[in-house]
């Protein structure tokens, strides 16, 4: 008989121990993972299935074995009787659904006996927006005082006679509010956002900063060397520039004033000057308190008393403004050339049948950024991205514009590209606003996607709260009440290709303003381009 002997490494019986001790811990892992398995699946059907209210709304549920998610594991065949995903389930109470037609919410309007107006809209939701709107702005500027709306800007929610800075910004943080002040030529802005609960604070907080400001000198040069860097900031923007010099070239008078004044004239502003232009410009007549998601009566009651014993004073008549057209240039350090041409708006806002038009002509002349993106709610389909843009590679941007105010207003095209360029661009622009002026150059179908495009974006924007009540305050403003959603959409519907041609007619029938940036060499002489539009 042979006996074999096998000689086992050190190595070899550690890698068999090593193993033995692997498959262990396999097996215990492996009946550990099956109890709590087990565990699982009995927590599971205990407290997961359906609810009796569940039941209550569907009745096919009740009838379901209680089974869970976990029940795969084991193997068990489903045991509901609820029928798949893609099927409806039989005997669902459904709500009653809503009308067809649901009228929106109206806008309650009370004038108190001194003139000032509250406004308001209930709309569903846990917060509420309160604005501010006053009859006031640049327009009602002079020499002595330009940049007196900007610094008021910057000066809003500063120390009053009731309350410090901090202790202001300390009560807006604790009822978890947001505030914003706002300056155009035509109206200044105070909003406040906060959940309904702490809706009278908010309104009381308001109308503390815009009745009682102090204007210490202190809040007074902190803020001036604050206007100082944004203004020297705007200066590096073209677009800002442009529009800014659209408006000192194309208008004499009151629209002519700068919203953002030159350094120079920051000088002469104080807290004296502050206060005396407030104490002009914002009284109860032209003041409207616009909220939109309170209740109008618990709103009346809580302002009224806080706004009943300012004086009444009779309206200041209208600022004097003439749009004469002109040309402004300005030379600057720039690889680009930025270049806008503007007509006037003939009768402004309250010239509302061509204002519904104008809306639509932006709309269906578009434009943006020679790299935008997006579907048509981005322009891709507008007139000036689909024959400019698209064809043009030297043309960085290409965009149709509008500042329109009460009784006036500016419409153009605003381009950008290289100095070489210019000549074109300019041409290009000039072809595109005499296309859109002569009838049978625009189709229905761009037509009816630029109006349901206005629509849609004026219906999107107004699902807003603080758009809610920046309408309500700015349309009183304007027109005394707020017109009815259906009223424009109805317009806007009701316009035609003829509307737009004789909305353009008017516009280049106008006399031309120019302004250009950056590289000016190449720029056109302004009489050969308005020679164009004669």
């Amino acid at each position: 008989m042979i006996t074999v002997y096998v000689h086992r490494s050190k190595q070899s019986r550690q890698c068999q121990a090593t193993g033995f001790i692997l498959t262990m811990l396999r097996s215990s892992l492996r009946r550990g993972s099956l109890a709590r398995l087990a565990r699982l699946r009995s927590q599971q059907q205990r407290e997961i299935g359906t609810s009796r209210i569940q039941e209550m709304a569907v009745p096919a549920l009740a009838k379901a074995k209680k089974g869970g998610f976990l029940s795969w594991f084991g193997g068990d065949q489903p045991t509901s009787d609820v029928p798949p995903l893609y099927e409806a389930l039989p005997n669902v109470r459904l709500p009653p659904p809503l009308p067809d037609q649901l009228k929106p919410a109206k806008t309650q309007i009370t004038t108190l006996s001194n003139g000032l107006k509250i406004a308001s809209e209930d709309t569903p939701g846990p917060c509420a927006t309160i604005g501010v709107y006053i009859d006031s702005g640049s327009v009602y500027e002079n020499p002595s005082n330009f940049g007196v709306t900007h610094l008021l800007e910057r000066m809003a929610f500063k120390s009053t006679a009731n309350r410090s800075h901090f202790r202001l910004v300390r009560e807006v943080e604790a009822i978890g509010g947001n505030i914003l002040a706002n300056a155009s030529r035509e109206q200044m802005a105070y909003t406040g956002d906060t959940i309904k609960t702490y809706m009278p604070e908010m309104v009381e907080l308001l109308i503390d900063s815009i009745r009682n400001p102090l204007f210490y000198d202190w809040e007074v040069k902190e803020q001036l060397e604050k206007v100082k860097a944004e203004i020297a900031e705007v200066s590096n923007n073209p677009q800002s520039v442009l529009l800014e010099a659209l408006h000192s070239a194309g208008y004499n008078g009151a629209l002519g004033n700068p919203l953002l004044a030159p350094e120079s004239a920051l000088v002469r502003l104080d807290g004296y000057t502050l206060a005396e232009f407030v104490a002009q410009n914002y009284t109860a007549p032209r003041i409207v308190l616009a909220a939109s998601g309170v209740d109008h009566s618990e709103l009346v009651g809580i302002a009224e008393p806080l706004l009943s014993d300012m004086q009444a004073v009779s309206p200041a008549p209208p600022p004097k403004t003439e749009y004469v057209g002109g040309d402004w240039r300005q030379a600057a350090d720039s690889p680009r050339t930025h270049v806008a041409i503007a007509f006037e708006v003939p009768g402004g806002w309250r010239n509302e049948k061509d204002t519904y038009a104008l809306t639509v002509l932006q709309t269906l002349l578009g434009g943006g950024g020679s790299f935008s993106a997006g579907g048509p709610g981005k322009g891709m389909y507008s007139r000036l991205y689909s024959r400019v843009l698209n064809k043009y590679e030297e043309v960085q941007s290409f965009t149709a514009f509008n500042s329109v105010y009460n009784d006036t207003g500016l419409f153009g095209i605003h381009g950008t590209s290289s100095s070489e360029f210019v000549p074109q661009l300019v041409d290009i622009a000039t072809k595109e606003m005499l296309t859109v002026a002569t009838p049978g150059t625009v189709t229905e179908a761009e037509l009816n996607r630029a109006k349901n495009s206005t629509i849609s974006a004026v219906l999107m924007n107004l699902e807003s709260r603080v758009v809610v009540t920046e309408d309500i305050g700015r349309q009183i403003l304007t027109y005394g009440h707020r017109k009815p959603l259906n009223e424009f959409i109805e317009a806007v519907d009701a316009l035609t290709l003829k509307d737009i041609t004789n909305i353009a007619q008017k516009l280049v029938q106008t006399p031309l303003t120019m302004a250009s940036w950056g590289d000016v060499i190449h720029v056109p002489r302004f009489d050969q381009v308005a020679s164009r539009f004669q």
